[in-house]
């Protein structure tokens, strides 16, 4: 497998490191009256954020390749930023959002790049966790009241 498909697989897992630390920030300090909705799918997509960054990274091993596993290489090369421990509800929402945007660009590139490679299997890891997160963008946009774009 190339060294640039590898280098998307483990940014990636680093996304969806920093992603599980934001979603579980968001879980414990969402206030106010949707609290206990969003409490609840903070902690879906959490357990969900978990899933993906072991089954690529578990992909990266399969590829030969070696994951990155430590919070400072997550931190250097996510696609994403950790979480400010200061949002407001709706704007934990509206990041979310925002961020699985940004993971879905990463996502198809990855495709991309595994497709070039002739990689079935790395496509379709990548397709399943790309169809997942958009039905969950469309799902938060719906919650906020706006269009999915």
């Amino acid at each position: 497998m190339s060294k640039e498909l590898i280098n998307e697989l483990n940014m990636q897992v680093s996304t969806w490191s920093v992603m599980y630390a934001k979603l579980h920030n968001y879980h414990w300090y969402v206030k106010g009256h949707q609290f206990f909705t969003l409490h609840v799918k903070f902690e879906e997509l959490y357990n969900e954020a978990t899933l993906h960054m072991d089954e690529i990274a578990e992909r990266i091993l399969t590829l030969g390749g070696n994951p990155v596993a430590t919070l400072k290489e997550h931190l250097e090369h996510s696609v994403v930023k950790e979480a400010t421990g200061k949002e407001k509800t709706d704007e934990m929402v509206k990041t979310v959002v925002s961020d699985f945007g940004e993971i879905m660009k990463s996502l198809k590139k990855g495709m991309e790049l595994a497709a070039k490679d002739g990689d079935g299997m790395t496509e379709d890891l990548l397709n399943a966790a790309y169809q997942s997160i958009e039905k969950h963008q469309w799902m938060l946009n719906a919650f906020l009241g706006e269009d999915n774009k």
